[in-house]
C-alpha cells in the first residue's frame, strides 16, 4: 500500500504522466509535496518532496493562454513530466510552495530551433579556425 507524503491535500486534480509511456492517474498537491497516483497500476507512483524541486518548467504557447505541459526537474532524481485539465490551477499552487525563481518558461519551437542553428555554425567557425 502506497504511503501519501502528504498530511493535508490542497488540490487533487486528473492529470496524465509522460514517464515513458503515457500514464493515466491522479496528481495530489500537499503540505508536504508533489504526488503523482497512477489509475491502474498502484505500483506506479511519483512523490517529490518540496524541498527537492529545482525547477518548474512550463511550456506556454499563445501568450500564455494555453499550457500543454509542465515538468517538475528534482535535484537528485531528474525531470518528470506531466499535463492536466487545468494548468495554470496547478502551477499556481505550486508556487505556494516553491519559490517564483524556480518556475521558469520552456524555450519555443523557434528558440530551440535559433539555439541549434547558432551552435551548428559556431562549431563550423571554431573548426575553420583552427
Amino acid at each position: 500500500m502506497i504511503q501519501s507524503i502528504n498530511t493535508r491535500a490542497d488540490l487533487v486534480i486528473d492529470a496524465t504522466s509522460y514517464m515513458g509511456v503515457a500514464s493515466y492517474g491522479k496528481l495530489m498537491l500537499g503540505d508536504k509535496g508533489f504526488e503523482y497516483f497512477d489509475n491502474r497500476d498502484k505500483k506506479h507512483y511519483i512523490q517529490i518532496p518540496w524541498d527537492e524541486i529545482e525547477l518548474v518548467i512550463a511550456s506556454v504557447m499563445f501568450k500564455g493562454k494555453w499550457i500543454p505541459r509542465y515538468a517538475i526537474q528534482t535535484k537528485a532524481n531528474g525531470t518528470f513530466s506531466f499535463s492536466s485539465k487545468e494548468p495554470k490551477k496547478i502551477l499556481r499552487a505550486i508556487n505556494q510552495y516553491v519559490d517564483s525563481k524556480q518556475m521558469v518558461r520552456s524555450l519555443g519551437f523557434f528558440a530551440v530551433l535559433k539555439r541549434g542553428l547558432k551552435a551548428k555554425f559556431k562549431k563550423a567557425d571554431t573548426l575553420s579556425n583552427k
